[in-house]
């Protein structure tokens, strides 16, 4: 039986969902919380959560500048959590996969639960 190459990728770092992430794993995963650290850029995440967005419609989510906005674009394109797409003269953005949806989520839904004081469950 032939395995395929994603599979092979998947298992040499540990699987989906190992019980002990490899190195590359938890340094990726601490660039994803690091660009979570910041109020600006959880405010622009969470409204491409929903929908594509350019940067002056970005910016006025957040309540900063155009160029701020930009500049935490570029690290969240670095990051890997957002993708951009050239329309004309402008670039509109989206969140990179489902994926950094549900991170964002589930960071609502911890946040909610630490404000309300609704019980932990699963």
């Amino acid at each position: 039986m032939t395995v395929p190459a994603t599979t092979d990728a998947v298992a040499a770092v540990g699987g989906p969902h190992p019980e002990n992430p490899s190195p590359a794993q938890v340094d990726a995963a601490v660039v994803s919380f690091a660009m979570l650290a910041d109020p600006t850029r959880v405010r622009m995440l969470w409204a491409m959560s929903s929908r594509e967005m350019d940067v002056a419609s970005l910016a006025a989510a957040a309540g900063c500048r155009p160029t701020v906005a930009s500049q935490h674009l570029s690290k969240l394109r670095l990051a890997g959590l957002v993708e951009g797409t050239r329309e004309g003269r402008r670039i509109v953005y989206r969140l990179r996969g489902g994926h950094v949806r549900n991170l964002l989520r589930e960071a609502m839904f911890q946040a909610d639960h630490q404000i309300t004081g609704e019980p932990v469950h699963d």
